[in-house]
């Protein structure tokens, strides 16, 4: 009898897992977006008898718009990607290319990015003291600053204490600490939320702190929605008190605007104490779940005025959506006084504001580097600019390194990482990977003075199409525990050589150098 409930229990299992396959939301996107392309196809079928006319159109609108991208003020790297395009499959490039750049969506949604960000910018004044004495300082940091003022609006900050987190399993005791602590209010901004330890934990003290009064609001990218959350999620969440905010989310709709992810990761409790870094809220962040071995990530706990930054962040992409958007006043703290004179510059970066602030970020550092610079990240594919700032760093004798993971997490991005090692190398950039696992980290150290620390990786999508966030610092102790860890990771790295490189499969190298030529746009 026994063995009979257990075979009627599985196959009830099964018949409930077929239909909730059969009835899921991704089976239902991937059916509409079959029947979009489908009708696509039909109508080409249908006027078949016009293909000369079809195709012989196509190849002169390739070509005036293959003149319009030579003329536009843009990345060359998304020009010639563009162009191959366009040339290889005439039809298709010029279909996928009108696509991307007439969906009057993301054009609106550009258009109110910046109406709050002209909101924002009344409350990022910088202080005029601390720039003064920056500026006594370094001059060449002073004119960095001034452009992120200009260009993106956020001010250098003193009288705000880091720390630095080498792992995400040392900063979730803190992080579940300071949750616990919260007294008014808590913002949280994911890209991935999954369930598990480490989000249950924090989601039963979010729970806790809604019921006790404490306002809290949580935003994740729509992406979550598709394999890890259930499509109603956010209702449950709501049912908990804890306002929430799906960000773009995915509906069965052929559209660019899910190329513009939410990437950044910020918690801001009472807007006295901000955490950011490459850490989501998943088990595998904090190595309670292990997916491509040990996961090495870091973060960066600020306490103090620039925190103030963080929550214009926050505000920035919550009230994007037009329900419900909060009022800034209500958020903002007046920081308890320090004697930290070290510097602090917390900015957001956005697919809408046409400056890649966080690319900018990256090269005043190469740029300004006299001893080292000390590089970590999960992902290398960058434009001919970077790369070239990167190998004429190191062939001025700059001591330039670049750890990478040993074990990658998405196979075809490592293979396109790898084309570019040759370039590196011969220019004198050392190369290491990660022999336990899998990078995460996003930072660039240098000469013990200046470090850039958030969710920006080295590739288009992190510096053009996504949501990012980051951490500028100067003068900062921080940085010292940050070059320390690198020296530590380091120990547990491979250095590949010339040689190395010459031995990577043949069949990788292929693949990697092909998908390069249309690395932008992927």
């Amino acid at each position: 009898m026994k063995d009979s409930k257990v075979d009627n229990n599985f196959l009830s299992l099964v018949i409930q897992s077929i239909f909730r396959l059969i009835f899921s939301r991704f089976t239902m996107a991937i059916l509409m977006l079959f029947i979009q392309i489908l009708i696509v196809v039909v109508c080409v079928l249908f006027f078949n008898h016009s293909l000369i006319l079809l195709f012989g159109g196509s190849a002169v609108l390739g070509l005036i718009i293959t003149i319009h991208i030579i003329n536009q003020e843009a990345n060359p790297s998304f020009q010639i990607s563009w162009i191959i395009l366009i040339l290889l499959v005439p039809t298709v490039g010029v279909f996928v290319y009108l696509f991307v750049k007439l969906q009057i969506g993301v054009i609106a949604l550009a258009k109110r990015y910046q109406v709050i960000r002209n909101e924002m910018s009344l409350y990022l004044k910088q202080d005029k003291e601390v720039y003064q004495c920056l500026e006594k300082q370094d001059r060449l940091v002073a004119n960095y600053v001034t452009y992120m003022n200009r260009i993106s609006g956020y001010p250098i900050y003193q009288n705000s204490k880091t720390t630095y987190y080498p792992f995400g399993e040392k900063m979730y005791v803190d992080l579940l600490r300071d949750l616990k602590k919260a007294k008014e209010y808590i913002f949280l901004e994911y890209f991935i939320v999954a369930k598990g330890i480490f989000w249950n934990s924090i989601l039963e003290i979010l729970k806790e702190k809604a019921q006790s009064g404490v306002r809290v609001y949580f935003m994740y990218d729509g992406t979550c929605s598709f394999e890890l959350l259930p499509w109603d999620y956010p209702k449950l969440l709501e049912s908990y008190g804890i306002h929430t905010k799906v960000f773009n989310p995915v509906i069965p709709i052929l559209s660019t605007k899910y190329n513009n992810r939410d990437h950044r990761k910020i918690t801001i409790i009472d807007g006295i104490i901000a955490y950011t870094g490459g850490i989501n809220l998943a088990d595998e962040y904090i190595n309670q779940k292990l997916r491509f071995g040990i996961w090495k990530d870091t973060a960066l706990r600020v306490e103090g005025d620039a925190v103030k930054s963080f929550v214009l962040l926050f505000l920035e992409n919550w009230n994007a959506a037009k329900k419900e958007p909060l009022e800034v006043n209500s958020f903002l703290k007046v920081s308890r006084p320090s004697l930290v004179t070290n510097y602090v510059l917390p900015f957001g970066d956005n697919p809408f504001d046409e400056y890649p602030v966080g690319e900018v970020s990256y090269e005043h550092i190469l740029k300004t580097s006299k001893k080292y610079v000390h590089i970590m990240m999960p992902y290398f594919i960058i434009d001919h600019n970077l790369l070239s700032e990167l190998c004429n760093t190191a062939r001025s004798g700059v001591d330039v390194k670049l750890i990478m993971p040993g074990i990658p997490d998405k196979k075809l991005i490592y293979y396109i990482s790898r084309t570019f090692y040759t370039s590196l190398l011969k220019a004198g950039v050392e190369i290491y990977e990660y022999t336990p696992g899998f990078t995460h980290a996003k930072m660039f150290i240098s000469d013990d003075e200046k470090a850039v620390i958030g969710t920006i990786n080295l590739d288009f999508r992190s510096l053009y199409l996504h949501f990012e966030n980051a951490v500028y610092l100067y003068q900062d102790i921080t940085i010292l525990e940050m070059e320390k860890d690198y020296q530590e990771t380091l120990k547990n790295s491979k250095k590949i050589t010339l040689n190395v490189v010459k031995k990577f499969p043949w069949w990788q190298k292929l693949i990697g150098k092909v998908l390069r030529v249309f690395a932008p746009l992927l």
